[in-house]
């Protein structure tokens, strides 16, 4: 047996609580509520697909910031797994690889872990679940991982054994080796003789060197019980991608013969015929890559065979390749994706031969047209045409542009799903391609909610609108069904801010990055609540977002653009022309007093800063205490209240907390009964009472979560429990002014959540912590 270096002794094992507050019973400072998510449909990146082989209709995906799903075939959609990370896991979201026993259809593996820069404080850490995910515990490793970073789309680097499911193999990245357990995942020690660390200068930088990325086996050389023989590992190294071990993982040496040149993005065996297939490019991914190919070795003669459809010598190439799959009803058939290709689509390639002879899923058809092998119906999602229309040879909706993960269920050739659109696409009907007939693609994203919010407004009596990152961001006239487009007029990738005129709530004012050709502002408005949108004009110099205000009664508006040294703005009309503010520093937190339409606000680096005339000049106040940065800052001002600021935020090293002005930032008090907060936001006030509800991700009385108050802060109720944490910080947050108990905010990548109070024929009792009986 290969020698293994134990993990450290210190290495804790973690089990996450799965128990939820039953109805009834709960702790006496919380609340049951019910969550849902706001229905979008995708949004996100999603980095690998994992079919179980021991049971149809079960697989999973993972993604790189928002967490991972299980398929749940008879209901067609995708069930959130990992909705207890805490605060002090949030990197769990991110899910470098999966692994799903080939004998135990209720055994499943997960390595998760969000960075390797430094960013995330924690390790990374492989779960494990005996009941589909359901529950999980966690075996902390003495490194980091990197679900989201670059060469997340690469793997499976998480493998078991399919002949014996307590050995599991783990590729690890930036020069920590291969990992190995021999008891199901309890327990990981590094294998010592295999001979590279995956530490290559040569890929793309030690932190984002991605390592080992890949491990597969030959199944035909074990049997039930007994260790596989025959193991392959990718490495991200040009000079030795592939190495073997044909020994059950004693010795590994170099594949001879394999292809130099490029990253071996992923592996797979076909067992039938001891052929083992190999997909290339010229960057780690998963947004960069202009060459590659696809190879075939051959174990039985040790030879390689290069069976690109476009070889890496043609001058036709501008993608590498990335997503693999092979049908295991039929050997000689499989299929690989492009690594990138952005212009004008992604493909797909097929061939039933052995990789002697393929077709693409669209071919020129006399240029700009093109001869499309499939229809794409994106009746639910409609959004998915990104607000553009087809103008040859781009044609929405797209299949995709890194095309990294792609399966064909083992139990049903004419299943595909891949990681088309902004999410996951599939087909029924894949095996229609060989017959010349058209394959019918359709989202399925139902239940996969893994976009990132940056913003989030409920105005009353209207829609929610959401900033998003990448799609631009949304207006929901139904939290249940899709929207019917993105932003447009322009198109945002990012909206980086929004607000509405409390006075005037049809009024809206967004700011983001373009992604539209015709766009000619970072700033967009509109006057019938976010259905329809215009530009104006805009300073010179903004490429950026930044946060952008609406006065009161959306006569004026307030911008801090995003770019380093552009001072903050403002606007009478609707950005017609802008003017520099003065005394407000660039780059500021800004936001407007909800009753008085010439006051503004302005945050930065713990000075408060007031405007009596629209913006035009800002006057810092005296108010000192607060956090000495802008990271992690968020303040609002109340609905209805003049001069009424509760601001959220700082960080363990500055001042951290929650903080109430009454007289428009001239002074700021600490909320007591609350030790940490991050965000703050405001809902329709409880039943007999004034004062809007507050809405906050805090810690109270040691407790981290998301608490509701009625009573403008005295006394707090935890309205979350331990199986709805979302990665602990939401990065948006807001109550809904029309329903009382309703609270919206975001998860990490998980979208947009939204939670009412449990509704039972009588309704639970429950007490609150309340500063004035517990300090």
């Amino acid at each position: 047996m290969a020698a293994l270096l134990s993990v450290p002794a210190t290495a804790a094992v973690w089990a996450p609580r799965a128990a939820a507050a039953a109805p009834g019973r709960h702790p006496s400072f919380s609340e049951p509520y019910t969550f849902r998510n706001v229905t979008i449909g995708g949004t996100g990146f999603v980095t690998g697909i994992v079919f179980s082989q021991a049971q149809k209709g079960l697989a999973y995906t993972r993604t790189d910031v928002g967490g991972m799903y299980r398929w749940n075939a008879a209901t067609g959609t995708w069930q959130p797994l990992l909705d207890w990370v805490d605060w002090d896991h949030w990197g769990y979201m991110g899910v470098a690889s999966i692994a799903a026993s080939p004998s135990d259809p209720a055994k499943v593996w997960a390595a998760v872990g969000m960075y390797t820069n430094g960013v995330d404080p924690n390790n990374g850490a492989v779960l494990r679940s005996c009941d589909k995910g359901a529950t999980w515990q966690a075996t902390v490793l003495p490194f980091t991982l990197g679900g989201n970073m670059n060469g997340r789309g690469m793997g499976e680097r998480l493998a078991v054994d399919p002949n014996n499911d307590r050995v599991l193999y783990l590729g690890a990245p930036t020069g920590h080796g291969l990992w190995r357990s021999t008891d199901g995942g309890v327990t990981w020690g590094q294998v010592t003789a295999f001979p590279n660390s995956g530490d290559d200068p040569k890929t793309s930088g030690t932190t984002e060197d991605p390592g080992l990325v890949w491990v597969t086996f030959d199944t035909s050389t074990g049997r039930r019980g007994r260790t596989t023989q025959t193991i392959y590992v990718g490495v991200a190294d040009r000079d030795d991608p592939v190495y073997r071990s044909t020994d059950g993982g004693t010795t590994w040496a170099p594949l001879p013969g394999a292809p130099t040149g490029y990253l071996p993005h992923r592996g797979v065996v076909d067992p039938d015929n001891h052929l083992l297939y190999v997909a290339t490019s010229d960057d780690i991914g998963p947004f960069g890559g202009g060459k590659g190919d696809v190879w075939k070795f051959d174990a039985t003669s040790g030879g390689w065979n290069r069976i690109s459809p476009i070889p890496s010598s043609s001058g036709d190439d501008y993608f590498g390749y990335s997503g693999l799959t092979i049908d295991r009803h039929h050997p000689g058939t499989l299929m690989v994706g492009t690594q990138v290709s952005w212009w004008p689509d992604g493909i797909i390639f097929r061939s039933t031969d052995f990789g002697a002879t393929w077709t693409r899923i669209w071919d020129w058809d006399g240029y700009p047209d093109r001869k499309l092998r499939y229809d794409f119906d994106i009746t639910a999602t409609p959004w998915y045409t990104m607000g553009t229309r087809s103008e040859p040879p781009i044609l929405v909706p797209k299949i995709g542009q890194a095309l990294s993960a792609m399966e064909i269920d083992p139990f049903d050739s004419d299943h595909l799903l891949f990681n088309g659109g902004p999410g996951i696409a599939g087909t029924s009907n894949l095996t229609a391609w060989d017959t010349g007939g058209t394959i019918e693609i359709t989202p399925v994203v139902e239940g996969l909610e893994e976009g990132a919010v940056q913003g989030l407004i409920k105005p009353p009596g209207g829609a929610l609108v959401s900033a998003m990152g990448d799609v631009g961001g949304f207006r929901h006239d139904s939290l249940t069904t899709a929207p019917k487009t993105v932003f447009t007029s322009p198109v945002f990738s990012t909206t980086t801010s929004i607000d509405y005129a409390e006075l005037n709530p049809r009024t809206i004012v967004r700011a983001g990055y373009l992604n539209d050709p015709g766009g000619t502002s970072h700033a967009a408005f509109s006057t019938d609540g976010g259905a329809t949108w215009f530009q104006g004009a805009e300073p010179s110099g903004v490429t950026s977002g930044g946060t952008i205000a609406a006065a009161a009664d959306g006569s004026r508006f307030v911008w801090a653009p995003g770019d380093s040294g552009r001072p903050v703005v403002h606007s009478t009309g609707f950005g017609t022309s802008w003017t520099d503010a003065a005394g407000v520093p660039a780059n500021a937190i800004v936001a407007s007093d909800r009753v008085n339409p010439m006051t503004f606000y302005a945050y930065s680096n713990g000075t408060f800063y007031v405007s009596t005339d629209g913006g035009a000049a800002f006057t810092a106040s005296a108010a000192g205490g607060l956090p000495a940065t802008n990271w992690g800052v968020r303040f609002k001002a109340v609905p209805g209240r003049e001069g009424d600021i509760w601001l959220a935020g700082g960080a363990s090293w500055t001042s951290y907390g929650l903080w109430r002005s009454t007289d428009s930032g001239a002074t700021f008090t600490q909320v007591s009964s609350v030790q940490q907060a991050d965000n703050i936001g405001f809902g329709r006030a409880a039943p007999g009472r004034a004062y809007p509800a507050l809405y906050a991700a805090a810690t109270v009385h040691g407790q981290r979560g998301l608490f509701r108050s009625e009573d403008t802060g005295k006394s707090w109720v935890r309205v979350n429990d331990d199986r709805h944490q979302y990665g602990g910080l939401p990065e948006v947050l807001t109550g809904d002014p029309d329903t009382y108990g309703r609270v919206y905010f975001t998860g990490y990548g998980r979208g947009i959540i939204y939670g009412d109070p449990y509704r039972e024929s009588k309704p639970p009792h429950h007490s609150s912590w309340d500063s004035s009986d517990h300090e």
